[in-house]
């Protein structure tokens, strides 16, 4: 069962992946590999501490939810609870995505 949540969360990682630019993109698939463990701990944790500081200059909010996509590649009970919200987010943005679309449609008309 926690195999398919962390193919949902590598599902997400791929299209996360494939909407960055080229450098980017290959940042995030060698972290996202095995042997990157040791680093993106580590990252995650200081991701997750800095969302926490949210309210300091330089820090963001942002960093909160990517330092929890990163930590739930390596923690089992975290991978369901992340794979749920990203199919919530992806269901939501789909659903706004189809909602410009129809917008514009009708606006031609």
């Amino acid at each position: 069962m926690s195999e398919d949540y962390k193919q949902e969360i590598d599902r997400h990682f791929a299209w996360f992946e494939a909407k960055l630019p080229d450098k980017p993109s290959r940042f995030v698939a060698w972290l996202r590999k095995p042997s990157s463990r040791y680093v993106r701990i580590p990252l995650a944790v200081l991701l997750i501490i800095g969302g926490i500081f949210s309210f300091l200059p330089v820090l963001g909010l942002w960093m909160l939810p990517l330092g929890l996509l990163l930590f739930a590649q390596d923690v089992p009970f975290l991978q369901k609870p992340t794979a749920q919200l990203l199919g919530w987010i992806e269901r939501k943005w789909i659903a706004r995505e189809r909602a410009k679309d129809a917008a514009k449609a009708a606006e031609k008309r």
